[in-house]
């Protein structure tokens, strides 16, 4: 790099909060593109994964968490556990997302872990534009100051963009003075392979609504791109039970169907290639609780 180091500022910034309050809703909308999938159900993110914003002589490294929860019932739940508590140590900021009206004993298992933090925390009080009585949120937001000394604390909507641009000046003026820690051309740390696989689960999520919550996952067995740069995929969903496995299939296979052509239109997009992708549902018992399959499916610390 051309300019003086004390021109360049990098840094990490966390984003964390309870399951389902918005947190890679914002990631996107703070990258500017969709690096990580997003559904209305709780725990939709299961890894910590990192959106990398390069503007100029500024880069940000956001770090996406699974949202911390107090039941740890099985393996996978504590694996999501382990990987947001760990992506708050070494960061320049953190930004704590609380749903606009909503604060339960999640939440404050998070504030928990933010106070033994020494980085400064913005509160973001998201959905703000889900609150029909507006009336109701400046008592909300009072609260909310005096549980915590926060830097600052944003009323926002990370769906509709919603004060992140204000968002966005602050983050830039709280990153260090530092060389850039990725390639200027790096929006995630992320493979292609990871990121087909999370695509297809998000077409699964919201193809599924209620039935089959989160008794599955995807594996990719084959990512091949040929000489006419035609990408082909390969993927296993695997699932705990074979009568979860007619579930996703669902009648005459439309289920599946359907859910391999809304995905391979967001992985044409996401690629910027033409895509030829091949689903299989098999039944892999108890992949969720044990550790050692967890381990093998990419599920590591």
């Amino acid at each position: 790099m051309n300019a003086n180091l004390t021109d360049i500022h990098c840094g990490y910034v966390a984003i964390v909060g309870r399951p389902n309050v918005g947190k890679s809703t914002l990631l996107n909308h703070l990258v500017g593109q969709k690096i990580s999938i997003t559904s209305r159900k709780p725990q939709t993110t299961r890894h910590r994964m990192l959106g990398i914003l390069t503007k100029k002589k500024l880069q940000v490294v956001f770090v996406d968490t699974p949202g911390l929860h107090l039941e740890e019932k099985r393996a996978i739940n504590r694996y999501m556990n382990r990987a947001a508590s760990s992506s708050i140590i070494d960061v320049d900021l953190i930004i704590f997302i609380v749903d606009a009206t909503i604060w339960n004993d999640d939440d404050t298992l998070v504030l928990e872990k933010l106070k033994t933090s020494k980085a400064p925390v913005i509160l973001l009080v998201n959905k703000v534009d889900k609150i029909n009585d507006k009336g109701t949120l400046l008592p909300h937001l009072e609260w909310l100051s005096k549980q915590h000394d926060f830097e600052a604390i944003y009323p926002a909507s990370a769906l509709k963009g919603t004060n992140i641009d204000t968002l966005h000046k602050q983050i830039a003026k709280a990153m260090p003075a530092s060389e850039f820690i990725y390639p200027e051309d790096f929006v995630t740390d992320r493979s292609m392979r990871f990121l087909a696989a999370e695509a297809i689960r998000e077409k699964l999520i919201r193809q599924l609504g209620n039935e089959l919550p989160y008794s599955m996952t995807v594996e990719i067995e084959k990512f091949e791109t040929d000489a006419k740069n035609i990408i082909h995929i390969s993927a296993v969903i695997l699932v705990e039970r074979k009568g979860q496995k007619s579930i996703v299939i669902g009648k005459g296979g439309q289920r599946l169907k359907q859910v391999g052509s809304d995905a391979r239109l967001d992985l044409e997009k996401l690629f910027d290639s033409k895509i030829f992708l091949q689903l299989w549902v098999k039944v892999k018992d108890g992949w969720a609780d044990d550790e050692k399959a967890l381990r093998s499916l990419g599920f590591d610390e």
